[in-house]
């Protein structure tokens, strides 16, 4: 997997990566925005892929836009769980290199905030302690009637439809189709953009709105993009690298200390 991995940085994306280190040594205040591609690495599939869609379409029927829409949810709930516990729920699953290196930055007082499309809890465990979770997290539950908190493992263990003792359907606290986002985490992350003078996109095609569209509220001096393939931003960035975000990382980050304020 190592050799697969390393195969596919180029001259161009090692140059890039070279870039990133100066980008960060010089940055105050750096934010990270991602998406699936952050955790596909850590064996986590992304479900808007062509395989991920193919997938939900042989099996069920439908797309995941639909298995995953709060009306399907009211009305096909078992169908609704067995498709999300099979493809949404990954408990085994650990950080991988971008993961880590997000956490070190954060502790060398670098990064700001981790800005996250993705629900596994990969950024907590490798020890991010300032998560924005747009889209919630499949660790947090909650039953639809009273109200009691649930953990994972509480969705796990049951089968089926998983209810509460007062007979409530528990939910997870994940953003749905067709649900808003929480208003709190919105508007904190706005607020984690604003101030930002360097941002990091990375494992996004930047596809999902409105989480997309928090680049916009970014003024700062850095754009950087990393991700396989081109995104709505990489014309407009200040530096694009095509290449394994894990990889990236372990070379901007966690193979040799920064030069601080290069």
């Amino acid at each position: 997997m190592e050799k697969s991995v390393s195969a596919v940085m180029n001259e161009e994306a090692l140059s890039g990566i070279a870039e990133l280190r100066r980008v960060l040594a010089r940055s105050r205040r750096a934010v990270f925005l991602g998406g699936a591609g952050t955790s596909t690495e850590s064996g986590i599939p992304d479900f808007r892929s062509g395989d991920g869609v193919f997938a939900a379409m042989r099996e069920y029927g439908y797309p995941p836009e639909t298995l995953l829409s709060r009306s399907f949810f009211l009305r096909h709930t078992e169908t609704f769980f067995e498709y999300y516990r099979k493809y949404l729920l990954h408990p085994d699953a650990q950080p991988n290199d971008c993961h880590r290196a997000l956490a070190q930055l954060e502790r060398e007082g670098l990064l700001a905030a981790v800005v996250t499309q993705n629900i596994d809890g990969l950024h907590q465990k490798a020890g991010s302690r300032t998560v924005l979770e747009l889209h919630g997290s499949v660790y947090h539950n909650h039953c639809m009637n009273c109200g009691r908190a649930f953990s994972l493992q509480d969705v796990l263990k049951r089968t089926g439809v998983p209810t509460c003792s007062c007979g409530g359907v528990i939910k997870p606290d994940v953003v749905l189709y067709e649900e808003p986002l929480d208003e709190n985490v919105l508007r904190a992350a706005i607020a984690q953009m604003g101030k930002a003078d360097t941002l990091i996109v990375g494992g996004t095609s930047l596809a999902v709105y409105p989480a997309a569209g928090l680049i916009d509220y970014f003024g700062g001096r850095s754009l950087v993009v990393i991700n396989l393939g081109k995104t709505s931003r990489t014309g407009s960035a200040t530096l694009s690298i095509s290449a394994p975000i894990g990889e990236v990382m372990r070379k901007a980050v966690l193979e040799q200390p920064l030069a601080m304020n290069a």
